[in-house]
């Protein structure tokens, strides 16, 4: 904003007001190459205080002026068909059509955007938006960036390949991603996603899950001092760790004597294990499971390794994503343990909600510390409603809804249609700071347009549905023109362009019916199923369940759209029409 560049470390000088009125970035320590070190930066600044403090004064109010424009959101525009189309041709001009991802390095993952492509392929007909995300997918999972003993994704890749990664692992980047890998799979029913995603959830619950159910924020990069040190591989190594086998798991996960990082090897597929087994004489499935087998091996190996430190803060917005990145999980592989993992972490936020009237920003050996912010509200309020369509429990309606309503309380602005970051109870910044940009994680206004929007069409609460509007129409122009910082509001975007379609499972009786359903590629799907007559009466007042009857003997669908619902069915083909 001050010099056209940005950049770390950040140094910002303020008046004793904290009026910032000098900014920038990495001074050296002392004088170089033409800038000046931090010490004769620090002298020359209170220099200029006690000789100008007029000038220093001026200053400080046209950085304020400019950080006011910043927080200026633009003139609504209407919803329509055309923001999509544009967004998605804007996107596709910055893929990497040959690697995967967007842009050149360093790469990230960028789920919302992936998931965006999903979704403009089923509006558009045109399948090159979804094969662009499923071979990024694809290039991503069999690079270094992902673990491929151990799961999970480090934080981006330093090349355009996905190989060297920053060895750092985010605990959104492992909530985020699990949730369009398993759209991935409702979409091809191809395995390999579906692997990805155990995988990585897996992870999660070996390493990243505190005593009481909820979850860490991050692994750091460097153990002793050295990046990704725990990671990597010399192949005498594996050799003498698993024998006979290291020939077929090191031509599968290229391992060389010379190595591809630093002299060691950093675990990368390039090689399907067809063309192994050939080399082999062996089966697919026999170079699968000897692949596997030997992961599992080096896993048990490396885990005696000393570790990268941990940060084991739990932070509530980053415990919301990976609450619902747990329950996508669930839908595809029918695994209970990952609803457990999502249930126990919820109701953990759930209790200490209650007990406070408020959520906190993050936890530290179960001492909480700090207000929450707009995120962890919408964040969390988006996983009690996933939790909600996958159990039917009114409490986690009733949870969304009261962190929906706090929000408009405490965080909306009505004069520039958003939600400030800090609510109103929050110590007074020299700005009151909003955010629209889905980069690394989503937004708190695009992830409390969701919210708002879904809960629309489960309670018709009118307000909900107006205020999700308001945030979609001030940011549509702005997510067609530069898509790639608005993925997330794009999706949310979509949802209100096609209407959400209502499916209502009555009985969970019949699990193979219900595990179909949850398989398929819905995205413009809002579906509850409701597991018992208790909840279906305490439901029954609102809309989208009234008039639904329970049944003991059998599961039943009902399918509304456009305040028009299906006759109750129960068999899968029929079902499969009404979408």
């Amino acid at each position: 904003m001050s010099t056209g560049q940005g950049g770390w470390p950040l140094s910002v000088f303020l008046t004793p007001e904290q009026r910032p009125f000098y900014v920038g970035t990495y001074f050296p320590a002392i004088d170089s190459y033409g800038r000046p070190g931090f010490g004769s930066l620090c002298r020359q600044l209170a220099q200029s205080w006690m000789e100008k403090p007029n000038d220093v004064e001026k200053a400080a109010d046209s950085f304020l002026q400019n950080l006011d424009k910043l927080q200026q959101f633009p003139t609504p525009s209407e919803i329509d068909k055309s923001v999509l189309d544009e967004a998605a041709i804007n996107l596709l001009q910055v893929a990497d059509t040959t690697y995967g991802g967007f842009g050149q390095a360093p790469k990230f993952p960028n789920s919302s955007n992936l998931s965006f492509m999903f979704r403009y392929t089923r509006l558009s007909g045109i399948s090159k938006f979804e094969k662009f995300a499923l071979l990024t997918l694809k290039k991503m999972a069999r690079g270094g960036v992902f673990d491929q003993i151990g799961g999970g994704f480090h934080r981006y890749s330093t090349d355009a390949r996905w190989l060297v990664p920053h060895f750092e692992k985010m605990l959104y980047d492992n909530a985020l991603l699990p949730i369009v890998y398993s759209e991935a799979y409702q979409i091809t029913k191809d395995y390999f996603f579906r692997e990805v995603v155990r995988k990585t959830l897996d992870y999660v619950i070996r390493e990243m899950t505190s005593d009481n159910g909820t979850f860490f924020s991050a692994q750091d990069a460097d153990t002793n001092g050295e990046e990704g040190q725990t990671f990597v591989w010399e192949k005498q190594e594996i050799e003498k760790i698993l024998g006979d086998n290291s020939e077929i798991f090191c031509i599968y996960y290229d391992v060389t004597d010379g190595g591809n990082f630093e002299g060691n090897t950093i675990l990368a597929n390039n090689i399907s294990a067809s063309s192994l087994g050939f080399k082999f004489n062996k089966t697919e499935a026999e170079i699968q499971n000897i692949v596997s087998e030997c992961s599992h091996k080096l896993l048990e190996a490396r885990s005696k390794r000393e570790q990268p430190g941990k940060d084991d803060k739990v932070i509530t917005s980053w415990n919301g994503l990976m609450i619902s990145g747990f329950l996508a999980g669930y839908r595809i592989t029918d695994d209970v343990n990952y609803f457990d993992m999502a249930k126990k972490s919820i109701d953990f936020f759930e209790k200490s909600f209650k007990e406070n009237n408020m959520l906190h920003r993050t936890f530290k050996n179960n001492n909480p510390k700090l207000n929450g912010y707009l995120d962890d509200y919408a964040y969390m309020a988006n996983a009690s409603i996933d939790m909600f369509e996958n159990t039917s429990e009114p409490k986690y309606l009733a949870f969304a809804t009261d962190l929906a309503n706090h929000l408009i309380i405490h965080f909306w602005d009505d004069s520039t249609h958003g939600f400030f970051f800090t609510s109103d109870s929050h110590e007074k910044l020299i700005i009151r700071p909003k955010n629209n940009y889905d980069l690394s994680m989503p937004s708190g206004n695009s992830v409390a347009a969701h919210v708002l929007l879904r809960l629309h069409y489960i309670t018709q609460n009118k307000q909900f549905l107006e205020i999700s509007k308001k945030i979609i129409e001030a940011q549509a122009t702005a997510a067609a023109e530069n898509p790639f910082a608005f993925g997330y509001l794009l999706n949310v975007l979509y949802l209100y362009h096609q209407k959400p379609t209502e499916i209502t499972i009555i009985n969970d009786k019949n699990s193979e019916l219900i595990s179909a359903l949850r398989k398929k590629f819905l995205p413009e799907s809002i579906m509850i199923t409701v597991r018992n007559n208790h909840n279906l009466s305490s439901l029954s007042k609102h809309a989208f369940f009234s008039g639904k009857e329970f049944q003991d003997d059998k599961t039943i669908v009902f399918v509304c759209k456009n305040f028009s619902c299906s006759l109750p069915l129960s068999d899968l083909s029929e079902i499969e029409k009404e979408f």
